[in-house]
C-alpha cells in the first residue's frame, strides 16, 4: 500500500473503536494501545491486526534511517518525507502511522516518553523493527 496520508488516516480511522463498540464510553473488549507523539490511541484489536500487512509497508517507504537493521532510528521530524524523498504526510499522519505500527508493534521509541524533551524538539527518535 502507498504511504500517504489519505491511506494512513482511513487505516487509523477504521481500526479505532466506533460508538456502537463501547459501553458507558469503554470498549467491549480490550483495546490494542498505539503510543503515539502527543497521545496513545485504543485500537480495535481484530481491525487492527487485519491491517498489519498495509501498515508494515506504509513503514518501509520510510528512509532507511528509520529501519532498526539499516539506521537504527531517526527523529520523528524526519518522517515526513519518503525514502524517494516525496513528502507524504505532516505531524498528525505521522503520528497517526506510529501509534499504528507501535500498536503492531512494528515501531518502538528507543527513549522513555520523558526523556523526549531532552531531543531536538522534543520529538522521539523512532525505530521501525524488521
Amino acid at each position: 500500500m502507498k504511504l500517504t496520508s489519505t491511506n494512513v488516516s482511513e487505516i487509523f480511522e477504521k481500526c479505532l473503536f466506533k460508538a456502537e463498540e463501547l459501553v458507558d464510553g469503554k470498549p467491549v473488549v480490550p483495546p490494542t494501545v498505539g503510543q503515539g507523539i502527543l497521545r496513545d490511541f485504543g485500537f480495535h484489536p481484530d481491525r487492527i491486526t487485519s491491517h498489519k500487512a498495509d501498515v508494515s509497508d506504509m513503514l518501509s517507504q520510510l528512509p532507511d534511517s528509520f529501519m532498526k537493521s539499516k539506521g537504527g532510528g531517526m527523529s520523528f521530524l524526519n518522517a515526513c518525507m519518503t525514502k524517494e524523498d516525496v513528502q507524504w504526510g505532516e505531524h498528525m499522519s505521522m503520528e497517526q502511522l506510529f501509534a499504528l505500527g507501535n500498536a503492531l508493534k512494528l515501531v518502538v521509541y528507543p527513549l522513555p516518553k520523558d526523556m523526549w524533551n531532552v531531543l531536538p524538539g522534543g520529538v522521539p527518535y523512532v525505530t521501525i523493527e524488521g
